[in-house]
């Protein structure tokens, strides 16, 4: 029998907290029954292992990041729209490490084509048709602004910048800066 009020969206929640908290790759079923002071097994009525627990928690990040993505590109085009989304994923990692990293995590085919991945995508190239591109340069350039965004807040959140001048933030604003410069001369293949 369930525990009363453990539900797998209760403890999706409560695997993302406990993501950031302590890391993505330190969350585990036993961990978290721990948080709910419960024995592991009552939570397999929910969950069917770490990796389904990792995966849920994938989902919820990839929704909320995409939820606030598309709500900071509101009636934004070319520069300003780059800049709100990347803004978005760096302000999203900052304040939750762990669900960032969650992210990233490799999901089967079929979870990942029904997950708000496909969202993210979208909202990239909702900004690249103000710079005129068109296939397969488009899909390069997805690539290049997910891997820019990505290994920059990467890097950061890693103390990559922390000890050296100029701050962090002036130089993500100067690769913004020559990203919109990039993509508005994209070269000819």
């Amino acid at each position: 029998m369930a525990r009363a009020g453990l539900t797998p969206e209760r403890l999706t929640r409560a695997g993302a907290e406990l993501a950031d908290e302590v890391g993505f790759d330190q969350v585990t079923v036993t961990e978290l029954a721990r948080r709910f002071d419960v024995k592991v097994a009552s939570l397999y009525s929910h969950l069917k292992n770490s990796h389904d627990l990792k995966t849920r928690i994938a989902l919820l990040a990839l929704e909320e990041l995409a939820d606030r993505g598309a709500a900071a590109l509101a009636g934004r085009a070319g520069r300003d729209a780059l800049a709100a989304l990347g803004d978005v994923y760096r302000d999203y990692a900052r304040e939750h490490p762990g669900r960032y990293a969650a992210t990233q995590l490799r999901l089967d085919p079929a979870t990942a084509a029904a997950s708000a991945g496909g969202r993210h995508s979208r909202m990239t190239r909702a900004i690249l048709r103000g710079y005129d591109l068109a296939e397969p340069d488009q899909t390069h350039a997805v690539r290049l602004l997910g891997s820019v965004f990505h290994g920059y807040v990467s890097l950061e959140l890693a103390g990559g910048f922390s000890h050296s001048a100029p701050d962090s933030q002036e130089s993500w604003t100067r690769v913004l800066d020559a990203l919109d410069a990039l993509l508005r001369n994209w070269p000819a293949p």
